[in-house]
């Protein structure tokens, strides 16, 4: 499974979402790509960022909740 988490800098949550991640162990796992680096991910997800994706499926976006990214991650990893 490829996780991916669609970022940009200056982004509170986004990196809200990279700590989270980041406290699971789950940092090396991840794929981060910043969307202003790469037009065709900024129209997908602009506005939407952070973008957690594992194998192009959204997890999880926007505000990460720490307990909803356990049991999600969880269950992908089962």
């Amino acid at each position: 499974m490829v996780f991916s988490l669609f970022t940009r800098r200056g982004c509170h949550l986004c990196e809200a979402a990279e700590d989270m991640l980041a406290a699971r162990g789950l940092a090396a796992a991840v794929e981060f790509v910043d969307i202003d680096a790469h037009p065709e991910m900024q129209g997908l997800y602009d506005s939407r960022v952070p973008v957690l994706t594992a194998d192009g499926v959204v997890v999880m976006e926007g505000r990460f909740d720490e307990t909803e990214l356990a049991g999600r991650m969880r269950s992908l990893m089962t």
